[in-house]
Formats: structure tokens, sequence, C-alpha cells
């Protein structure tokens, strides 16, 4: 009996010292800025115990990625990116399924993104491309604002602009995917065409050319406006404008990887993140994306999606891998290629 009762002592004592919810660990990928990607995971970890292992890469980079290690997953869930570049890897079935109690509590646009990629991933975050410009430097070099894309074309510009690459920005995907719908394919590739001789780089990343623009080293650039917002309030000389036009937007997506060796936590993280408070928490850390949660806190630095004049954006057409593969490596042979 005596041995019976100190086994149960230890046993308890063990409970009380080790928390219920610290068991076990999470591998995360995360695109958005970094001072995001690293309060999620620490807020996450704070509140459950599980312990995050995070990276953060460009949403082309984490579809190359997961692609790589479909046989023997390392990542077990994917936050943020594209809806499009979530969908590419739904349809290659390298997405786990999981709805979660919390989507209820989500704007339509969110749930419908859920239905379209067959419920493997969700939709978490929105916002819009603009043009985004220094103001100080367009003014030191007496240079017009650009008030649509086509005055982007302008040969005063040449040299100005930065943009991102396809083939591992999300951003500038969501970019080519939303001119084409503005416009047609041809038209769009007439277009980037016209445009190239005015870039002077095609970054890595999406965020680059707007980091570029608000440090003077380019006048303009095409960015998420909600990306623009953050340079601001960090003091840069940076504003944005609308094409008149009409400009593409994202919805941004968290996806579980097939084959997460961390099932019980992913599933955990996506409830944990489909919530008011934790969505929250990017204008903590100058984040200003609009968030799927109904009841997060409204704050006026979080941009308004009604006041953008928007294209009707086909996250399904624009998702399918055959699309992807098609616009990408039309624009490796007519743009990537071209002389600089």
């Amino acid at each position: 009996m005596r041995l019976r009762s100190l086994a149960a002592a230890a046993a308890l004592t063990l409970s009380l010292a080790t928390p219920a919810a610290a068991q076990g660990s999470l591998n995360m990928l995360c695109a958005p800025a970094a001072d995001w990607c690293e309060a999620i995971a620490a807020a996450f970890q704070r509140e459950t115990g599980i312990r995050v292992a995070m990276a953060r890469k460009s949403s082309g980079e984490i579809l190359a990625q997961i692609r790589a290690e479909a046989q023997n997953p390392r990542t077990d869930i994917w936050f943020g990116g594209s809806a499009e570049t979530h969908i590419t890897a739904a349809e290659g079935n390298l997405l786990q399924a999981y709805t979660s109690p919390n989507m209820a509590g989500l704007h339509d646009w969110a749930q419908r993104v859920h239905a379209m990629a067959g419920e493997r991933c969700v939709g978490i975050s929105s916002g819009a491309i603009g043009i985004a410009y220094n103001r100080e430097l367009m003014a030191r070099r007496n240079l017009a604002i650009p008030r649509s894309w086509a005055d982007l074309l302008n040969p005063a510009y040449r040299g100005e602009i930065q943009l991102p690459n396809p083939n591992s920005s999300g951003t500038a995907y969501t970019i080519i995917a939303g001119l084409i719908q503005l416009w047609d394919e041809d038209r769009a590739f007439d277009y980037l065409r016209r445009l190239h001789p005015n870039v002077n780089a095609y970054t890595r990343s999406g965020a680059a050319p707007m980091q570029a623009v608000s440090r003077g080293e380019t006048a303009l650039a095409a960015s998420f406006n909600m990306e623009t917002t953050s340079m601001q309030q960090a003091g840069f000389p940076i504003e944005m404008i609308y094409p008149e036009e009409g400009t593409s937007y994202e919805v941004a997506c968290l996806s579980i990887i097939r084959g997460a060796r961390n099932l019980p936590q992913a599933r955990r993280f996506v409830d944990w993140y489909l919530t008011p408070a934790a969505m929250d928490i990017g204008p903590t850390v100058n984040q200003w994306h609009v968030p799927a949660a109904r009841g997060a806190k409204p704050d006026p630095r979080i941009p308004d999606l009604s006041s953008i004049r928007l294209v009707n954006y086909d996250f399904a057409a624009f998702g399918q891998a055959e699309a992807r593969r098609r616009i990408l490596a039309r624009w490796d042979r007519e743009i990537g290629s071209l002389p600089r």
C-alpha cells in the first residue's frame, strides 16, 4: 500500500511540474514579416507550452520546400502567403484537411477560401496591392506621382521601379494574376515587357521592394498596403496610391502540412490562431493586415479594402498548379530573360 501511495505521489508531483499543455513541439514556416512570425510563435508557445521552431521564408520558397519534403515532411504549419499558393499546394496533395471549431467566427472571405481549397487551408488576413513611393525621393528627382498602372510606363521612371520575382514571391504572383484579370493574359504580359526598362531589380521577396522605397534606394514599387503602413508607422517617408484601373488583393492563408509529425499540436495552433486575441497580435508588432476574425480589434491604421477598386479575383483559377506553372514559365521566358 505504501509503495502504491509513493508512486501516486510521484505521479502527482510530475504532473504538477509539467504543464498539461506542454507536450510536444511544432515546426512552422512563416511567410509574413519576421517580427510578426516571431511574435505569433512566442505567444503560442507561452500560452500552450508547445515548443515552436519557426523559419521565415517567402511563399514561393515555402511551396518549394514542402514539395521537396513531401515524402518526409519536416514542417507542420504553413502560416501566411497568398491563397493561390496554398491552393496550388492543396491540389498537389501537400496539405492536410482540417476544419477548426473556430471557423464560424471568421469573415466570409476567409471561409470561402477554406471551401475552395477542399478544407486544406483557411483565410487569416487580407490586403491590397498598391503603388508605393518615397515622397522625398520623388520630390528630389522631380518625378510626378503615378495614379495608374499606365503611368508607371512613363520613361521618366526608367530604373526607378522595383518589383518582386514571381518564382519566389507570392506578392509578385498576386500582382501578375491581378493584371491578367484586370485585362487579359496577353495584354498583361505586353504591359510587363514595356514596364521592364523602368525596373531596376526583381527581388526574391515581396516585401523587399517596399523596404527599398522606404530607405530611399528606389523611388517606386508595387507592394501590399499593410506592409506600406508598417513602414509609415516606423517613420519612413513612404506613401501609397491605388491604381485607378483597379488592383488585386490577397487572402493570406494558414495550412497544416499533410503528414505533419505533430498533427495534434498543428490543429491546436490553427484553433488558437483563429481567435480575435491571436489576430490582435499583428498590430502590437506594427503589422496592419486586415484580420479574418470578426471580433478582432478595429484600428484606423488597418487598411479599409471597401474604399479600394479591387478586381474580382479568382483564387481558385489562379491557385491551380497548371495555371501557376504556365504563368511563371511565361514570365521567365518573356520578362525574366530580358536584358538589364
